[in-house]
């Protein structure tokens, strides 16, 4: 699997549910407490949660050297990429901010999210042919 071990999968497999399971119970509680309805406070808040922990995550995993590989894999990866995507959307960008790429950064912020609800509506929209 191109440098990709078994035991990787598994390991960020477990994470990701660990992760999926959290997005859904926390999501559903915040959903629920606040003005249900109104707004997607819920995939507010497990977007933000997750962007918050993944620095955290990797902050002491680089700066600390708190986390091996397989944590990182675990932490990062699976819960956190289970938890939300948004999560590892918003550290590439921190790291293309941090590295001064800021063209980079710009086609990957309008691209992802320009893109992405573009292929959202099509999608939507493909499903009243089918």
């Amino acid at each position: 699997m191109n440098g990709i071990t078994f035991g990787q999968v598994l390991i960020v497999g477990m994470g990701g549910f660990v992760g999926s399971s959290l997005r859904f119970v926390v999501h559903h509680w915040v959903q629920k407490a606040w003005l249900p309805g109104v707004f997607p406070f819920g995939t507010l808040a497990v977007n933000m949660i997750g962007c918050l922990l993944i620095g955290l995550v990797i902050g002491l995993s680089d700066m600390r050297g708190l986390l091996d590989q397989q944590w990182r894999l675990f932490l990062a990866v699976g819960v956190l990429g289970g938890f939300t995507t948004y999560s590892s959307f918003a550290y590439e960008n921190f790291t293309l901010l941090s590295s001064a790429e800021f063209l980079k950064l710009g086609i990957n912020i309008v691209v992802q999210i320009s893109l992405g609800l573009l292929l959202a509506w099509a999608g939507y929209q493909g499903a009243r042919l089918i």
